[in-house]
């Protein structure tokens, strides 16, 4: 199967009910802060605190949304007397999958970091598989088309069955959790269904329960009508078939005239299980050649590394940022990418684990060279990395601290290291 790269868009009418959050009760974290502290100043409880926001632990990150009151939410409505119709366009880039792929290599293809790609396609696994398609970019735009204001629409309405049988409105005491499990879902299909980053939810909210789909029908006046407003249709051609409830190897292999062993040859499966909505190819592929580049070899100098570091510790105190590479907030590898970059060196935007995998390894490190740890549940697995200084100090992205110095000798940081290389 060839390599693709299809662009699928949305259109959404926007409702005139929505919902919005009242700003004056909620609470944005800062470094430093603590559950009691918070508590203090909104003249709260750190239990209340908790109770709102579902908090099975003490533990905050910074920027994260604290509720602090129990009137959150707020819905205002609009008369349906509007003169423009607003609709919203979502572009997604995407890649099909060929056998050889993995995430990494995905990800260095299209200039992105294993956490972005993740985080596109909300995996929580670096499993995949030949055949299905991984979002690579993601683009929104919102058009605002003016009516004449003689000509109101005759028909802009969101069907019912949107507001009984395909959503749920949130009740306090509701866990993403519960409302799964009331509507037969997985707790990773409701947060697919409603593109939820977190188990963060709201008393008031709207989460969609069923994947059905309808369509809203906007009547315009002729002389009203915008040009083109549609939304193109994905290419799925015949080779191709989607997992739905209910289906078996066996029966999709009777049903697309195949043995179900030429069916997991395709797939590259090594067992009977499928999950729904998994893409499975019908044809045999064909795997060409690797068109992954080797990143640049980066040449260091003394002056350079003065530099390096100097314009490191120029960033000290920089908040951290989920896959950030700014002065306005980075991560680990974005704070390595930035660095290197402004000391005058070629390197590309790549995550902890590829930078580990393409370096050479140090026995004896020195100051500019890179440090790797295994922070996650795996104690093989590269997560993060920073900048070596000397006499065992190193600089990095820190989840809680941001832009900070540590030594590794610490006895956090001693027990996670992996070690050194040089780019």
């Amino acid at each position: 199967m060839k390599k693709s790269i299809v662009a699928i868009s949305t259109l959404a009418v926007l409702s005139s009910t929505f919902v919005s959050p009242a700003l004056a009760n909620s609470y944005t974290v800062k470094s430093g802060d603590t559950l009691s502290k918070i508590a203090q100043k909104h003249k709260t409880t750190v239990k209340e605190l908790k109770l709102l926001n579902n908090l099975q632990s003490d533990m905050l990150k910074i920027n994260q949304k604290i509720i602090t009151s129990k009137s959150q939410t707020t819905t205002t409505k609009t008369k349906a007397t509007t003169s423009s119709v607003s609709v919203e366009k979502t572009k997604n880039s995407t890649y099909t999958i060929v056998p050889g792929d993995t995430l990494t290599k995905i990800a260095n293809k299209h200039n992105l970091t294993l956490a972005e790609l993740k985080n596109l396609n909300n995996l929580k696994s670096d499993m995949i598989y030949a055949g299905n398609k991984l979002i690579v970019s993601s683009s929104k735009t919102t058009t605002t088309i003016d009516l004449p204001s003689s000509a109101k629409p005759a028909n802009i309405s969101t069907p019912k069955v949107n507001l009984t049988s395909n959503t749920y409105i949130i009740v306090k005491g509701d866990t993403l959790s519960k409302i799964a499990n009331k509507h037969n879902l997985t707790l990773a299909e409701l947060k697919k269904l409603n593109n939820l980053k977190s188990d963060l939810i709201y008393a008031g909210n709207k989460l969609i329960v069923s994947s059905s789909k309808t369509t809203t029908t906007i009547d315009l006046p002729s002389s009203a009508k915008p040009a083109n407003i549609s939304t193109p249709k994905v290419n799925l051609t015949s080779n191709t078939y989607i997992v739905v409830k209910g289906d078996t190897l066996s029966k999709i292999a009777k049903q697309s005239n195949i043995s179900v062993a030429e069916l997991k040859s395709y797939n590259s499966l090594t067992s009977d299980i499928i999950r729904i909505g998994q893409k499975l190819s019908l044809v045999k592929s064909v795997t060409p050649a690797s068109t992954v580049g080797t990143p640049e070899k980066v040449t260091y100098s003394n002056n350079k590394v003065n530099t390096l570091i100097s314009e490191a510790k120029k960033l000290i105190g920089t908040p951290y940022s989920w896959a950030g590479a700014s002065p306005s907030g980075f991560d680990c590898s974005g704070f390595i990418y930035y660095t290197f970059k402004k000391a005058g060196y070629e390197i590309s935007r790549l995550s902890s684990s590829t930078y580990y995998d393409m370096g050479k390894k140090v026995s004896s490190p020195k100051a500019g060279d890179l440090v790797f740890f295994a922070t996650g549940s795996s104690k093989s697995i590269v997560s993060h990395m920073g900048i070596y200084l000397g006499n065992g100090q190193f600089i990095h992205a820190s989840s809680s601290n941001g832009i900070e110095i540590n030594n590794v000798s610490n006895s956090y940081y001693k027990s996670k290291l992996i070690g050194y290389r040089s780019l």
